[in-house]
């Protein structure tokens, strides 16, 4: 069984880091005395979040870039590796963007993908092929509940989520071998930029705080997901355990009444 690892082990790596649940998450590890290197294409933002975090028992520094560059996250990995081992990595970098109406499949969706799906691949083989040389590490890749099944929604955001489980799943057996831990992230509503324009009821929202907490609990619970709060997950759960034509009927019936409830 792969071990967790602590502050005595290296450095956290967060990606996705300038806003929300990276934010947070980097945050909540800087409490818990980690030395977080923080990744994001917002520099000021970076160096905002390091400042808020130089009266707390860690640290957090900034590592800009963009994690849809493949080549640019693999040099930012090995500039940390140069001063500390990566012990733990959330990759987290993630957006929804929507296509017009009619257009789906557009300049939204691919960007989206890119984010949600490519970023997490790009993020994920730096830094498992250096904790893979020491034989130790963790990871925990961002996803959400809304990964679980398909939505009645034109968008990206849930494909790309269920893409982003399906590879943790897959990661898993692989780093396994390697004494690396993968975990997956599955949240469900949370307080944050991504969800400020959704113009649908959010059951269970929760504070960004509180989802931080969760998610670094967590890693240091381990286990392979982290998925809260518990109510929606065993619906959403429940929900796809049931055969297509009943899942199809109760989604349906749902979006019809959160319409109805919105109007």
């Amino acid at each position: 069984m792969t071990a967790r690892v602590s502050p005595a082990d290296g450095a956290a790596w967060v990606t996705g880091a300038s806003s929300g649940i990276g934010r947070g998450v980097a945050l909540e590890l800087a409490k818990r005395g980690w030395r977080v290197f923080a990744t994001a294409r917002r520099r000021q933002e970076l160096e905002a979040l390091a400042r808020e975090a130089s009266t707390l028992s860690g640290t957090v520094e900034a590592a800009p870039g963009d994690v849809t560059d493949r080549a640019g996250l693999a040099a930012i990995v090995e500039g940390i590796e140069a001063k500390t081992p990566i012990a733990l990595a959330f990759l987290n970098a993630g957006a929804h963007f929507r296509d017009a109406p009619g257009d789906l499949g557009g300049e939204a969706f691919a960007k989206t993908v890119a984010l949600n799906l490519l970023g997490v691949v790009n993020a994920y083989n730096p830094a498992f092929n250096a904790m893979r040389r020491r034989r130790k590490g963790q990871i925990a890749i961002m996803a959400s509940l809304a990964g679980y099944g398909g939505m009645p929604v034109d968008s990206a955001y849930s494909p790309s989520k269920a893409a982003a489980i399906v590879f943790a799943e897959g990661c898993r057996f692989t780093a396994a071998r390697e004494n690396v831990m993968v975990q997956v992230v599955n949240p469900g509503f949370i307080r944050t930029p991504l969800t400020e324009g959704n113009l649908y009821p959010m059951p269970f929202l929760m504070d960004c705080a509180e989802a931080s907490r969760r998610i670094v609990d967590g890693f240091e619970r381990g286990g392979f997901e982290i998925a809260f709060p518990r109510r929606l997950v065993w619906t959403m759960k429940l929900l796809r355990a049931l055969p297509y034509s009943l899942y199809f009927a109760i989604v349906s019936r749902s979006a019809s009444a959160a319409r109805v409830t919105k109007t």
